[in-house]
């Protein structure tokens, strides 16, 4: 099986089936990810940016990069967001990569250091990513998981 890793911006034509996707995943509102992908792709900012794995023109798999993921702590930006890999390509390297592409591509853009909000524990050390506090995500009853990378 082969995948390649783009930016929205590589691949415009794909933003409301990016967005459809990423909504039917998380249950965000769609037009929140419309727009956010629309802001990225006026590149007037390194953020928020939105990445994609594609089997063809499948989405395997994708995340995102925000100012803020819904919590707290807005003095820990930008965060990687979204992260999701489709159920049949998990364990076969496509969050991994996607993660490494991501972090490599920030840090060409100026930003060297990345969060990320999750509830997960062990997944995300193995590219890099350090336990850095907990925080409160809005309207969560218990606290979160955040991480860090710095390249």
């Amino acid at each position: 099986m082969c995948y390649r890793i783009i930016r929205l911006t590589d691949k415009p034509d794909i933003l409301e089936t990016a967005a459809r996707w990423f909504h039917e995943k998380w249950g965000i509102p769609y037009d929140a990810y419309l727009d956010s992908m629309k802001e990225c792709l006026t590149g007037k900012n390194a953020v928020p940016q939105w990445y994609l794995a594609l089997e063809q023109d499948t989405i395997i798999g994708g995340l995102g990069v925000i100012e803020n993921d819904f919590h707290n702590r807005k003095d820990l930006a930008p965060n990687v967001c979204a992260v999701y890999t489709e159920e049949e390509w998990r364990c076969q390297g496509v969050a991994g990569a996607l993660l490494n592409y991501v972090c490599t591509d920030m840090k060409e853009q100026g930003i060297d250091t990345l969060y990320l909000l999750t509830d997960h524990t062990s997944f995300y050390e193995r590219y890099g990513w350090e336990f850095f506090c907990m925080v409160w995500g809005d309207g969560e009853p218990d606290m979160s998981r955040m991480y860090i990378h710095r390249t």
